[in-house]
């Protein structure tokens, strides 16, 4: 089982990846940071990591963690469904709802758990 640490000021929380390509080309990436920008009750940023679509998804539950591939883009989602088709990354491992707490432009630290 593959986890993430995701950082913000007022929240900390780990997620568990997918055995997915995507899952594994982004957990080689890491550490990655960002800002956040804010689209309903989802949180994303450009990862600047170029992936192709892999499964794309138009419907996620909230709690999955995704990249949209049209803007290079890292998403979190706690209620919000994607504007366009993500490729899913995985899952919170906590309550998603605190991340409504983050807004646009706090810094967003994306890391390996273990």
């Amino acid at each position: 089982m593959t986890r993430i640490r995701i950082v913000t000021a007022k929240v900390t929380m780990t997620a568990t990846l997918n055995e997915s390509e995507s899952a594994k080309k982004f957990y080689q990436a890491l550490p990655i940071e960002g800002g956040a920008n804010r689209w309903g009750q989802e949180i994303y940023f450009d990862i600047g990591l170029a992936m192709q679509e892999e499964n794309p998804q138009a419907q996620v539950p909230s709690g999955a963690i995704g990249y949209w591939p049209p803007g290079t883009a890292f998403c979190i989602f706690f209620g919000q469904t994607p504007y366009s088709p993500v490729n899913v990354l995985g899952t919170l491992d906590g309550d998603p709802k605190e991340f409504a707490r983050v807004q646009s432009g706090e810094a967003v630290k994306l890391e390996k758990a273990e």
